[in-house]
């Protein structure tokens, strides 16, 4: 009898098994279980841009690799909405915009491309720089902001990443700059938030912030964001 008793259980548990595995088949299961509004729980990450200097990787005249490390703990919603970004694609095909030798480049503009646009990835709380309770008190994603973190000891220092932003405080969306190795923009500090670091390839940042530059501080000739690469 506890033998009969053990082999139904037994089949009873295959059984839900088998259902459960059948329903997940339906698309979106797995990716439904998992909250992609949760902040990354680790302390870095990191960031691989391929960039080029050109109209098309075709005619690109240079090619460039930074990788950008990022710190969670300091700055926990700035580098989760950069990390969600670039695992996104926001980033990719993306220009830097705004070029100023001895200070800064600036990107990451994925909705018009010409430094006037750009959201937080997700509802962080502020909608254009207010507080709200929830996101749908906001009246667009579009309007998505993200809380100012500028104080966690963090400064601007070479090759140092950084949160663009308008004058009024909790501004910031997609937009970044970095500085490159001959900048110390030490004005900005505690006003911008500070939230990576590049830990390989800050002398082709320098490189790019002495293109050649038009009105409004654009390059004449591009300069692209072809990917950006997310890892541990």
């Amino acid at each position: 009898m506890n033998g009969l008793i053990t082999l139904t259980s037994r089949a009873k548990s295959v059984y839900l098994v088998s259902l459960l595995m059948l329903v997940c088949l339906a698309p979106g299961c797995l990716e439904d279980s998992v909250d992609e509004t949760e902040l990354y729980q680790g302390e870095t990450s990191t960031v691989t841009m391929e960039i080029i200097h050109g109209e098309s990787v075709a005619n690109a005249t240079a090619t460039y690799t930074i990788e950008i490390e990022l710190y969670h703990n300091a700055a926990p919603n700035h580098t989760d909405n950069f990390r969600k970004h670039a695992q996104q694609g926001n980033y990719d095909n993306v220009t830097f915009h705004r070029i100023i030798d001895d200070f800064m480049i600036q990107g990451g503009d994925f909705e018009r491309h010409d430094g006037t646009g750009g959201y937080a990835v997700q509802w962080y709380g502020y909608c254009n720089g207010e507080a709200m309770e929830q996101s749908s008190d906001c009246s667009s994603e579009t309007l998505y902001t993200l809380p100012d973190e500028a104080n966690n000891n963090l400064t601007h220092i070479p090759c140092m990443l950084s949160m663009a932003k308008t004058s009024a405080p909790n501004t910031g969306g997609s937009q970044f700059f970095i500085i490159p190795e001959d900048s110390t923009p030490s004005w900005l500090d505690g006003v911008h938030t500070v939230f990576g670091k590049v830990i390989s390839g800050c002398e082709h940042v320098t490189t790019l912030s002495e293109v050649e530059t038009g009105a409004y501080d654009r390059p004449v000739i591009p300069v692209i964001i072809t990917s950006a690469t997310v890892s541990e």
